[in-house]
């Protein structure tokens, strides 16, 4: 593996500021793309989605085959723990924002609803998505990644480097 050193990275500290829920799902809602992480044979699963944000839950669309689908389909009344991220974060100076939310994935089953989400949520991909993913969160972190002015330097905790 090689790194490209031709772009110089920005230089200076950065801080890592805490988001309140309120906050973070307003910058959620303010994006279409994210990554939701579910279990799929015991292990941790990534998949790119974009979402719509609908009264505070996340909504995607999947088709029927999809690990998500059966994963929701299959959980009990209490559904399937997921965790949802999305971000923005700029390329060059690596400020900006990102956020999770962790919580219960069900299938949208009414087929008003579905029909509904189906209006809102165009997919990105040519291919028959047929059924919607409800994630109702339970915990909603973010942090906004801001340059830090003061000269300070920075603490553990203002150091998000990609942990």
């Amino acid at each position: 593996m090689t790194i490209d050193t031709a772009q110089d990275l920005p230089v200076g500290p950065r801080r890592s500021i805490e988001l309140d829920s309120d906050e973070a799902l307003r910058l959620l809602g303010s994006v279409s793309f994210g990554r939701i992480v579910f279990t799929r044979h015991a292990l941790p699963t990534v998949r790119p989605v974009n979402h719509v944000l609908d009264n505070g839950d996340i909504v995607i669309r999947t088709h029927e085959g999809a690990a998500l689908t059966a994963r929701a389909g299959q959980a009990d009344g209490q559904g399937v723990v997921v965790a949802y991220e999305a971000d923005a974060i700029d390329p060059d100076t690596h400020l900006g924002w990102s956020v999770v939310v962790t919580g219960y994935a069900h299938l949208v089953t009414d087929a008003e609803e579905l029909a509904r989400y189906q209006a809102l949520l165009t997919p990105w991909v040519h291919r028959t998505m047929d059924y919607a993913v409800r994630i109702r969160p339970d915990l909603i972190t973010g942090v906004r990644l801001t340059a830090d002015v003061t000269g300070a330097r920075p603490t553990a905790d203002d150091e998000s480097g990609g942990a």
